[in-house]
């Protein structure tokens, strides 16, 4: 995996700051002059930082005045951009803990997930279904179809024991995770999903599908996944364009 760009770094550690409270809602971050100096980089490097955490919707800026923090929900996902279910937890400060329910090599895909995926034809895909935890308590269940290329190692094999971990670091060694396209509906929770989930039959729930690309395009995986929605929420946040 290619090592991240300097000012990549940075934004990280401001997001860190904001993450463990340094700096809080609606507080002013210092001045790029003076991030320029605490990080040892010019202020075009810190631009770049500021200008991805803004994309992020972690900072705002205010014409004339300055770049502030936004207000950070609890739980939630899209607040960082695309990042994966640990990706999210840890911002958050959470641990996270995975289940394989089910894992699988297939050929032979439910016809409207084919036609995502048309131009690899009948090339192998992987099921995958798992249950994610936040500290302990049990929030989604995921069942994914991954192209095997994007997830077998050298030998061509499933990395068996990091199919618990961040998916998105395995797939990164093989392709760029570019964008998503998610659709979020509201349902009634399945009994089986219920009973993982610990909660009562006729609880909502929201049901996520998701559509995962690289930057030029590629499919790399399709999701679909059942969120608590008594502890889970997806969040856009729409930044008028002057």
């Amino acid at each position: 995996m290619k090592k991240q760009a300097v000012f990549q770094d940075i934004a990280e550690k401001i997001a860190q700051r904001v993450n463990d409270g340094t700096y809080v809602t609606s507080q002013k971050l210092p001045s790029d002059y003076d991030l320029a100096e605490e990080f040892q980089c010019s202020r075009l490097t810190v631009r770049k930082a500021i200008d991805l955490l803004i994309s992020q919707n972690i900072l705002v800026k205010e014409r004339g005045k300055g770049t502030y923090v936004m207000k950070q929900p609890k739980i939630q996902s899209g607040s960082g951009g695309l990042q994966s279910f640990t990706e999210t937890a840890k911002a958050q400060g959470k641990k996270t803990r995975t289940e394989v329910l089910q894992v699988e090599i297939v050929k032979e895909v439910p016809l409207k997930i084919r036609q995502m995926f048309a131009d690899y034809g009948n090339e192998a895909m992987v099921y995958l279904s798992r249950l994610r935890y936040f500290d302990d308590e049990p929030m989604t269940v995921e069942n994914l179809y991954i192209l095997k290329r994007y997830l077998q190692n050298e030998s061509g094999e499933l990395p068996q024991a990091q199919l618990a971990s961040s998916l998105y670091e395995i797939i990164e060694e093989n392709i760029e995770i570019g964008y998503a396209h998610q659709e979020v509906e509201a349902v009634i929770s399945p009994p089986d999903i219920a009973k993982l989930l610990h909660v009562s039959e006729d609880d909502p729930m929201l049901l996520v599908h998701s559509m995962t690309y690289s930057p030029s395009a590629k499919p790399i995986l399709f999701d679909t996944s059942f969120y608590r929605a008594d502890q889970y929420t997806f969040k856009n946040t729409l930044i008028r364009q002057k």
